[in-house]
């Protein structure tokens, strides 16, 4: 099934793989360019769907929030920059040996991802109390955070040969090999980043706001269902079933 999906999907990332390879020798853009191939990888393009399908529906509920926008790349970043970080340190052998890791890390997004469509469409209410100070905090964000985290996480061949293959050597070789990581994550995020400045140029989010009050339950639902059947889509993609 991946390969299938993949197959197609390439079509569409090709012409940006070769716009990539035509700024090779300019490292920082370089490293942004294959992020945003990564974005068009099958792995990242369930992650990316569902941060703008749970932005969209909260830009329609609550109006814009560039807190959640914000920290959603910096979760992205911080894992990419993280990874980085482990293979300078560690070396190639250890890169070697990640793949190990991230096949069952990315069998776990497809369920993660039904249990919050579940969530928003109700199916799975929570009948615990937050203790009050942590709600606080949960007010002033943080969520997106580690939503932006997690799907970085969630690697696929794609994802593995243009991070790891051809990012992390041009880092390991460039004087701005630092940020570079940093720098893949935010074309990774392109697509969702579209989206934020559409709903802020043409104000959507305020006008959907006072249209979005009494839809807005009707709004959660259908993106949890939605957010539902891109989990068993990429539980059918990625498990070897």
């Amino acid at each position: 099934m991946f390969e299938t999906v993949d197959g197609i999907i390439q079509i569409i990332r090709d012409p940006f793989m070769n716009a990539a390879e035509s700024v090779q020798s300019f490292p920082m853009l370089y490293a942004f360019a294959l992020g945003i191939v990564g974005a068009l990888a099958p792995c990242q393009l369930s992650g990316n769907i569902t941060a703008m399908t749970l932005y969209g529906s909260n830009s329609i509920r609550k109006g814009i929030s560039w807190l959640d926008t914000v920290q959603f790349l910096a979760g992205k970043a911080a894992a990419f920059s993280l990874l980085g970080l482990i293979v300078f340190l560690l070396g190639q052998e250890f890169q070697r040996q990640l793949p190990l890791f991230f096949e069952p890390f990315r069998w776990m997004i497809g369920p993660l991802l039904i249990a919050i469509g579940l969530f928003l469409a109700g199916f799975l209410p929570l009948n615990f109390r937050i203790p009050y100070r942590f709600e606080k905090k949960s007010r002033r964000g943080g969520g997106a955070f580690l939503l932006g985290f997690t799907f970085s996480l969630a690697f696929c061949p794609t994802m593995f040969i243009l991070f790891f293959v051809l990012m992390m050597p041009a880092a390991v070789a460039s004087p701005a090999g630092a940020i570079m990581p940093a720098l893949f994550a935010a074309g990774t995020t392109l697509p969702f980043l579209l989206l934020v400045f559409v709903i802020w140029y043409l104000d959507l989010g305020g006008r959907a706001v006072k249209l979005g009050k009494q839809a807005g339950k009707w709004v959660q639902t259908a993106a949890g269902v939605l957010i539902i059947f891109i989990g068993v889509f990429d539980i059918m993609t990625f498990w070897p079933l």
